[in-house]
């Protein structure tokens, strides 16, 4: 049985009213046993409940803030902000070339966290002012946070609490920051056919790239930069958890929508976990995004690659 992460576990919420749902410290442990992971079970163990067994909700966003601030140090490490940014500003200049209407655009980060990325695009202006910037997350107390940090930097961007494809605006482009690889079996091509069901042009995805290596360096990584256990656990079963190109490219190929993986894995370290994206464009737009790439469009593969090339 694979491997589950705490963070999951800890926390329901109901998808489509966004309702918190309780949770029960028991049952958690049970999963975690069930998956053979004793240590996260102990790691849970220690967590509050009330008399109920059931989790102490605040408790927990207490906790899953404090993770997710120590994420944001990670993201801010391997440049995440600016490798989106590296890609997307390619990518709106190939919208801009081929809609007839002007803007402005809407990108929406999906399962934002403490939206990191947001931020980062509203703080440099990377994107242009034709571009609104929204972070989407199904936990309350994270995107509440995000907002107050937002708040607090004096930034241009906004934060909903919700499903980020049942918006009353559409969405340009969807993005999302190691979130593919929580998504396992049927629900992750799911994922990537909601997409190509809304009005949405393109979306970009950056997730674990996958390696032999990739544990043992999420595991040296999170060692020394995450404080609290259950971060520790979870970034490197995130790694063991994360999905080959193969298997991203093949599930982001829908009617309607090209599917191209950025950075094939043999330019990437193998002893370091790091991020790469899958990008899903309307097919008017690959031309376009290749002509703003420039040489770095030979970076881009699609599904057809020959065997050995995408891994």
């Amino acid at each position: 049985m694979p491997q589950l992460e705490i963070s999951d576990l800890i926390t329901a919420v109901d998808p489509h009213s966004g309702r918190r749902l309780p949770v029960r410290r028991a049952e958690v442990m049970r999963q975690l046993l069930d998956s053979g992971d004793d240590r996260a079970a102990e790691i849970v163990a220690t967590l509050p409940t009330d008399q109920d067994g059931v989790l102490d909700p605040d408790a927990v966003d207490r906790l899953l803030i404090r993770v997710h601030t120590e994420l944001q140090r990670l993201s801010e490490e391997l440049r995440i902000g600016e490798r989106m940014a590296g890609l997307l500003g390619p990518l709106f200049t190939a919208i801009r070339s081929t809609v007839r209407q002007p803007g402005p655009y809407r990108l929406v980060d999906v399962g934002c966290g403490l939206g990191y990325v947001v931020r980062w695009l509203a703080s440099t202006g990377a994107l242009g002012v034709d571009v609104e910037l929204v972070g989407v997350d199904l936990d309350a107390a994270l995107v509440g946070e995000a907002g107050r940090l937002a708040r607090a930097e004096g930034l241009g961007c906004r934060f909903v609490h919700g499903n980020a494809f049942d918006l009353p605006e559409a969405a340009t482009v969807y993005v999302s920051t190691g979130v593919l690889h929580h998504f396992r079996g049927p629900d992750l091509a799911a994922f990537f056919r909601a997409q190509a069901a809304s009005p949405a042009l393109a979306f970009c995805h950056f997730d674990i790239a996958t390696t032999r290596l990739a544990p043992l360096g999420a595991w040296v990584f999170h060692r020394a930069r995450m404080r609290h256990p259950l971060g520790r656990h979870d970034g490197v079963v995130s790694a063991r958890r994360a999905h080959n190109d193969r298997t991203l490219l093949h599930a982001a190929d829908v009617p309607g929508i090209r599917a191209l993986l950025y950075e094939p894995r043999g330019s990437v370290n193998p002893f370091c976990t790091t991020l790469r994206p899958v990008v899903g464009v309307r097919p008017h737009l690959e031309a376009p995004l290749r002509l703003a790439l420039g040489r770095a469009a030979r970076r881009l593969v699609g599904p057809e690659q020959p065997a050995g090339d995408v891994r």
